[in-house]
């Protein structure tokens, strides 16, 4: 299959490549820093009897973004898989958080899933087939504090997720929103928290495999995964 994952050099993005790399799927992958790219790229064609192609761009931009799914529809005749992790975390309360942050959450955590999807689709529609992850956040479900315009953007991209759902049911392409709760991930690398208290990056690769491996007839529309002991 081909599978296509935005925020794929770090996180939950390489894990989820690396997940379906083992599967021996073909990947296309995507993010701003293209040297971790291009090690992810060799670390998994090395590994994994697999192919992997990259393209280095910043989502939150509509042109790179439209840019990205015109590539992807150069290298292949079918999107399979469609995985928009790409997404920024930044902290604050709507009241004293930095003037434009809400437009730069919502570009690259909004935007990003899009206008890629929006470009991909005419490929998946046209072949009636097809499967979307949006990575969501459990702050798309509940506000809390210090969540400010992340959650905003976040609880946008579910309001996406739930209406490209309904409107792709006729193309028999499934739309997934996963919402994970506190993932080991840099953001945590200097938190203090213990990493036994989180979750692995590989927990989100595992559960999107296995949602992507279900029959034709089923769909899993939310996937809501938190740490044992609860949200930090």
């Amino acid at each position: 299959m081909n599978v296509v994952i935005t925020g794929a050099g770090k996180g939950m993005g390489k894990a989820t490549a690396e997940k379906f790399a083992a599967d021996g799927n073909n990947l296309f992958i995507c993010a701003r820093n293209e040297k971790e790219l291009s090690e992810t790229s060799k670390e998994l064609e090395a590994k994994y009897n697999c192919k992997v192609f990259y393209f280095p761009a910043d989502l939150s931009e509509k042109k790179s973004a439209q840019q990205f799914g015109k590539w992807v529809l150069q290298k292949t005749t079918q999107v399979d898989i469609l995985i928009n992790n790409a997404g920024q975390f930044i902290p604050g309360s709507i009241y004293n958080e930095e003037d434009g942050l809400l437009e730069k959450m919502i570009a690259i955590n909004l935007y990003a899933a899009y206008n890629v999807t929006r470009t991909l689709l005419v490929n998946m529609m046209g072949k009636k087939q097809g499967h979307i992850f949006n990575m969501c956040s459990i702050a798309a479900l509940k506000s809390y504090d210090n969540g400010g315009s992340y959650s905003i953007s976040k609880f946008a991209l579910m309001g996406f997720s739930k209406n490209l759902r309904e409107e792709l049911k006729p193309y028999n392409i499934k739309v997934t929103a996963v919402y994970p709760g506190a993932v080991y991930t840099s953001s945590w690398f200097e938190s203090g928290i213990a990493e036994s208290r989180i979750m692995e990056t590989s927990d989100i690769a595992d559960i999107i495999f296995a949602s992507s491996r279900l029959s034709p007839q089923a769909c899993v529309e939310d996937i809501v995964i938190r740490p044992l002991l609860g949200d930090l």
